[in-house]
């Protein structure tokens, strides 16, 4: 476990090199080329708590034909060396899948416990030696988790020494769901509820009393009929309107964007990022308008936009700010009439149903949105629909999908491009998103 150079990778974890172990040869053609995904992990008040990385080898995209310990050491070399941890995950911690040689190790780990929370396998036999590896672990300070944790009496003494415990509740009836949270509840321990794919099954989790949920939960709407849409998200899709219109003004933008105090505020904190670099300080929304220029004026408002609906996880918006991005760069490579900027609002209001809980069918028959972009937005057809969905594929992990691609895309230009969407998405963070109000 060294580098080219033959230094340690994480020198300040001493290493135990028997029983010997080396990674399994692969018919890779190019090593640089490296898989990242990473998925949101939200606490109660659905802020993103931490993130599960997702990282494989792109020769053997399917998680069951990979060595475990060549994935986990991967997922870690890829993370903290090749990357940087930060540039995946900011500050937020980072959930990795540990095997039984890592848990005992035979490999080293970085030197970072606060920012990692190591995740024991549902296959990994309890023993004493389990027991003692993983004691050690959270004695230098590593946040522990059991994976896909179905209880059973034997398994009483990890309970005791987890932090949190993820429970897969499409393994479990309700009543089996009921059952897990009375039984492992106690102070200090925190349950997880993963794979949760729709708003119903967050509810339940929430008022079963987790602590932490997982799952795209939130890209799924919950459309009551009658509901009443509430008062910043109908002044969004009012200005998501007007912006698809070609015949929009100035002066239109202007009078709507004036009339929301904090859309306003973030416009103009945004004008004056270093994202911009401008040479003077934009102290009017006319004279940031100006400077956004057309080409860029749907995207840039469309963006703040979004980024103003209240009651929504941030994440939502960073989600979508992702996408958005890296469409826009892969939109690039295509080329054809339609501009970059058409891939980026498809990624941006790809997660438009459910900011504003309503179904996407309804949404897009309220914008005057190109044929295309209604295409890519209902049924993920067309140039741009294919592009969105590979963006998809690729940030919930389906490397199969994502790999082969009818666009032909080579999986280094996905990485690239997924990273660099990452990591401008959190450099725009600050001023798009209010996380307190979360």
């Amino acid at each position: 476990y060294l580098t080219t150079a033959g230094k340690a990778l994480f020198p300040d974890h001493p290493v135990d090199v028997s029983p010997a172990w080396s990674p399994p040869m692969t018919n890779s053609a190019n090593a640089d080329d490296i898989m990242v995904g990473r998925q949101p992990i939200y606490d109660r008040q659905l802020n993103t708590w931490a993130y599960e990385l997702l990282f494989r080898d792109t020769d053997q995209n399917r998680a069951n034909v990979i060595d475990g310990d060549w994935a986990t050491s991967q997922v870690l070399y890829n993370a903290f060396v090749e990357i940087g941890i930060e540039a995946i995950t900011g500050q937020k911690r980072a959930f990795v899948n540990l095997t039984t040689p890592f848990i005992h190790g035979h490999y080293p780990l970085p030197s970072t416990p606060d920012l990692l929370v190591l995740e024991v396998l549902e296959d990994v036999e309890p023993s004493e030696q389990l027991h003692a590896s993983i004691a050690r672990l959270k004695n230098l300070g590593y946040t522990i988790a059991l994976d896909d944790f179905v209880y059973a009496p034997n398994l009483a003494a990890l309970v005791d020494l987890a932090d949190i415990i993820k429970i897969d509740i499409t393994r479990l009836t309700r009543t089996e769901l009921e059952e897990h949270v009375q039984t492992l509840g106690r102070p200090g321990l925190m349950l997880l509820a993963e794979k949760v794919e729709t708003q119903a099954e967050y509810r339940l989790c929430d008022a079963l009393g987790f602590d932490l949920f997982q799952g795209f939960f939130f890209c799924k709407p919950n459309t009551v009929k009658g509901k009443r849409i509430a008062n910043n998200r109908l002044s969004l899709l009012q200005l998501l309107a007007m912006l698809q219109s070609d015949d929009v003004t100035v002066d239109q933008l202007e009078s709507l964007i004036t009339q929301d105090v904090t859309l306003s505020y973030r416009l103009l904190r945004l004008i004056n990022s270093p994202r911009f670099a401008v040479a003077r300080d934009i102290d009017s929304v006319r004279n940031a308008l100006m400077l956004l220029g057309p080409r860029n004026l749907r995207s840039w408002i469309s963006l703040l936009a979004l980024s103003s609906v209240k009651d929504k996880p941030g994440e939502l918006v960073r989600t979508a700010t992702i996408r958005a991005r890296m469409a826009e760069t892969l939109g690039r490579h295509h080329g054809g009439a339609l501009g970059p900027e058409t891939y980026f609002t498809a990624g941006l209001f790809s997660t438009l149903d459910a900011l504003t809980d309503r179904p996407m069918a309804e949404l897009v028959a309220e914008l005057p949105l190109s044929r295309p972009l209604v295409a890519a937005l209902l049924n993920r057809s067309g140039t741009i629909g294919e592009t969105l969905q590979l963006v998809i594929n690729y940030e919930q992990g389906d490397w199969e999908s994502a790999l082969v691609n009818e666009s032909g895309v080579a999986p280094r230009t996905l990485r690239d491009s997924y990273l660099e969407a990452v990591s401008w998405a959190e450099g725009m963070a600050d001023a798009l998103i209010d996380e307190s109000g979360s």
